[in-house]
């Protein structure tokens, strides 16, 4: 009996060593057949996914859009640079990088860490962008140090950056950079490393010029390095667009100023739509040391520099008009009845107000004048008297009618409005009542007045086309990848109801301002009929002025507003010379800006830049001419 038992022990035993052969077999036999497939029939589909963990996204900017100016002439294009920046994805230890990233650039290591802190948030697939236009030297070193294994999560990528080859025009084209958390948020489907306009037509045009980024999907190996691309998406170049900028005026107006000690500004338009012709401002600053990121010593110094020249003058300073006001004041005198253009006033050198007497600039006065020779010769007492008939309000009306006191429209950010003051302008800012001794000096572009260059060359462009305040505009056409395309102007502000004959009027008075013994005569060209009305406006009263003599600061600004030719005007605008002591110095300007214009309209060659325009630096308090020359 016990051998039976343990016979039927060793049979169990057998039979259950059997079950455990023939179960490892099939286990074994099932992971064969498993790395079978997993080996030869699905390769090919598990070795790309073992490639996608190591697979990078990469950018490829695309390039902005080309600036022309209206004959074609290229303004604002891109140039070859190369980008450096982090993919965190593939970072092992991102404090070792940014260490030995900030040695190998020359880079202070707390503005790495600081850029790398505000993309902290992002999408870590997302390179950042660490420099945007690397030096050669830069691109070398960083490209030794990855194939050293150094830096593979440090790529170097061609990125087109913003070039601007004619140094000119600052204010005009603005400048780009990185795109700001504020302009995150304003839902134009921007994202973080986006380059982007800031300033000028950079900033306004700037979804139509900014183009369409593409990609490249590439798979690194364990070091970062590429072995392949898997997919490449081609950038989309912004739309180009052409500027109503005539790039030879453009030149010429600062030129000009280059040939003066003067800063300023100068507006100048096509009075028939509006189209700037040229748009200065001085000092200005370089738009070349934004496009790749400006570096903190640069902005500080810019931002501290006493003559501002980020402010743009044209569209944003403020300053009294002087006498180029007194045509509008002339104006609202004939339409509203108080004068014709023949009525006289005497002027003996000043006159007595409402207790007060106010001088002429002409101590020995004019004698009896009309409204056409009141305008040549600037007579403050002839516009004394009129502007005391008329009364603030009126002169309100009419001044804003022609341009002055609100804002152009122009294609442009931050544009300042200037300011003609009226009975309820007073009210609602001081809560005081307007006092009629106020208006005399209002009338003669003095007192609360102030205008900014950009509304002194719309105004002039009313005078000149007869009814119509133009809107300034920048863009003439824009091409979408199939061929220019015109844009159409913005339509002009509703028509001035101003009788012609009266309007003519002012503008024959303009005429004898160049062409007779005015003080514009430096602008006169034979043949050309050219129109003008000079202006000199006090920064500080005459006897702060005797004060502080030496003080540049406290100088007069010179002042030209112009058309031409009088009875058929293709061009009109404003020169202003900042602290230029007479509208005199500020017409020199001009008359270079018209004499290129006038060359090329007739197809003869340009005049070359001007060296001596001949300046007239006398104080007006120690002279006998008018303050005006």
């Amino acid at each position: 009996m016990a051998h039976n038992a343990d016979t039927e022990d060793l049979r169990r035993i057998g039979t259950r060593l059997a079950m455990l052969q023939y179960m490892a077999f099939a286990v074994f036999g099932a992971l064969a057949a498993s790395f079978c497939v997993l080996q030869v029939f699905q390769h090919a589909k598990y070795e790309e996914m073992a490639e996608n963990n190591h697979q990078r996204t990469l950018p490829l900017r695309a390039p902005r859009g080309v600036v022309f100016d209206r004959d074609g002439k290229v303004l604002v294009e891109n140039r070859h640079s190369f980008g450096i920046s982090i993919v965190r994805e593939h970072t092992r230890d991102l404090n070792r990088t940014i260490h030995l990233l900030s040695d190998v650039l020359g880079i202070d290591e707390a503005s790495i860490r600081e850029t790398v802190d505000r993309h902290r948030r992002e999408p870590s697939y997302r390179p950042i962008p660490i420099v945007q236009d690397a030096t050669l030297a830069q691109v070398a070193a960083v490209t030794a140090r990855r194939l050293d294994f150094e830096l593979p999560d440090v790529v170097v990528e061609p990125m087109p950056t913003r070039q601007y080859p004619e140094k000119m025009a600052a204010h005009l084209f603005g400048y780009v950079g990185e795109v700001s958390d504020a302009q995150l948020t304003d839902g134009e489907g921007l994202k973080s490393g986006d380059v982007v306009g800031q300033a000028g037509i950079e900033k306004i045009y700037n979804m139509a010029l900014m183009g369409r980024d593409g990609a490249r999907r590439v798979v690194v190996n364990s070091v970062g390095r590429e072995i392949r691309t898997l997919e490449r998406e081609e950038p989309v170049e912004g739309q180009r667009i052409q500027l109503t900028i005539d790039a030879d005026v453009q030149k010429s107006v600062e030129d000009a100023f280059k040939a003066t000690p003067f800063n300023g500004a100068a507006v100048i338009l096509d009075p028939r739509d509006g189209g700037v012709l040229a748009f200065a401002s001085l000092p200005a600053y370089d738009p070349n040391a934004f496009a790749a990121g400006i570096d903190r010593g640069t902005w500080a110094k810019l931002n501290s520099d006493s003559l501002r020249p980020l402010n743009d003058r044209a569209i944003q300073g403020t300053y009294s008009p002087g006498s180029t006001f007194k045509m509008a004041v002339g104006l609202a005198g004939l339409e509203e009845g108080v004068i014709t253009p023949e009525t006289t006033v005497h002027c003996g050198g000043g006159a007595n107000f409402y207790g007060r007497y106010f001088k002429c600039w002409k101590r020995s006065g004019h004698g009896s004048v009309d409204l056409a020779r009141a305008i040549e010769q600037s007579c403050d007492v002839y516009f004394y008297t009129v502007g005391n008939q008329l009364g603030v309000d009126k002169i309100h009306k009419w001044s804003t009618a022609l341009g002055l006191g609100v804002k152009s429209g122009i294609d442009l950010p931050n544009e300042q409005q200037g300011l003609i003051p009226s009975t309820e302008w007073k009210r609602r800012r001081l809560n005081e009542k307007w006092y009629a001794g106020e208006t005399i000096s209002v009338a003669i572009g003095q007192g609360q007045v102030s205008v900014t260059p950009i509304s002194l060359a719309v105004y002039a462009a009313t005078l000149a086309n007869g009814r119509s305040r133009v809107t300034p505009h920048l863009l003439k056409a824009i091409d979408e990848g199939r061929g220019w395309t015109p844009v159409t102007p913005p339509a002009p502000q509703p028509v001035v109801d101003i009788s012609p004959e009266k309007m003519q009027a002012i503008r024959d008075g303009m005429w004898r301002v160049v062409n007779a013994a005015g003080t514009g005569g430096r602008a006169r060209i034979e043949g050309k009929d050219v129109a003008g009305k000079t202006g000199t406006a006090q920064v500080i009263s005459n006897a702060g002025r005797l004060a502080a003599r030496t003080s540049r600061n406290l100088r007069d600004h010179g002042w030209f507003v112009f058309f031409a030719p009088r009875d058929n005007p293709t061009i009109a605008g404003v020169v202003f010379a900042e602290h230029g002591l007479h509208g005199g110095n500020a017409v020199r300007i001009a008359r270079h800006v018209l004499d290129t214009y006038f060359a090329k309209q007739g197809g003869r060659p340009l005049p070359p830049p001007p060296t001596d325009l001949k300046l007239d630096m006398s104080d007006s308090l120690a002279r006998s001419q008018p303050a005006d020359e």
